[in-house]
């Protein structure tokens, strides 16, 4: 007769464990859990508050409408300082010929000087006179006189001005005279060590000049600082 061979029993041994979480993602879990909790306590108590989105739509505008007002004052700032060296650059232009002009009027006033002293001395110069007529020229046409005086101070070294008036005394003949003399309007001025006089002034009608006395006084109807008679061509 077969038996059944008898099952033995371990009743001393160890049951199997429960499976456990593994400590590594418990700490990564943690760290990320306390990371998030960072981030927002951060933007809720540290950070200033976010924006609504109509809030960020009106940042939005206030910033476009601030860049275009800088390009705006961008390009006029170009503008302005281009314009600014143009300016200054005509500004230089202009100094520069200012001062080639006083250059030049500076050398026509010696060329002026070296010819004056070459010319004739005054006859009457060596009689008290204060002012020499250097030389003199007239000419009618027209019913006026036109003239061309050179003066000059006696000495020649005396530059402080002169105040003074030139008196043309125009001899000649009229219609209700065969020979009178006329006073001209007396024309004012200032010398230095010399003066050159240009011009004309009108002549009664019907007047014809012959000689003119060209007298240099202090003032109108003053004193005679010089004197000399020429003829009118």
């Amino acid at each position: 007769m077969w038996l059944a061979k008898p099952v033995a029993f371990d009743y001393g041994g160890r049951r199997r464990s429960r499976a456990r979480v593994p400590r590594w993602l418990v700490l990564l879990l943690g760290g990320a859990l306390a990371g998030v909790g960072t981030v927002i306590y951060v933007q809720e108590r540290v950070l200033p508050p976010r924006l609504s989105t109509d809030a960020s739509a009106q940042l939005k505008n206030a910033f476009d409408q601030a860049d275009t007002e800088r390009t705006r004052l961008k390009a006029e700032l170009e503008q302005t300082t281009r314009k600014l060296e143009a300016t200054l650059a005509e500004k230089k232009a202009q100094t520069t010929e200012l001062t080639n002009s006083r250059s030049a009027v500076e050398r026509l006033r010696d060329d002026l000087a070296a010819v004056v002293a070459t010319l004739p001395p005054d006859p009457r110069g060596g009689q008290g006179s204060q002012v020499e007529v250097r030389a003199a020229r007239f000419a009618s046409s027209g019913g006026m006189l036109a003239y061309d005086v050179v003066l000059t101070r006696a000495g020649g070294s005396n530059t402080r001005p002169l105040p003074g008036v030139l008196q043309l005394m125009v001899t000649g003949a009229s219609p209700q005279k065969p020979e009178t003399t006329v006073a001209l309007k007396p024309i004012a001025l200032s010398m230095g060590t010399h003066e050159v006089l240009r011009g004309s002034l009108p002549l009664p009608e019907g007047f014809r000049p012959q000689q003119t006395t060209v007298q240099v006084l202090d003032k109108p109807a003053g004193k005679v600082l010089g004197m000399r008679l020429m003829l009118v061509r």
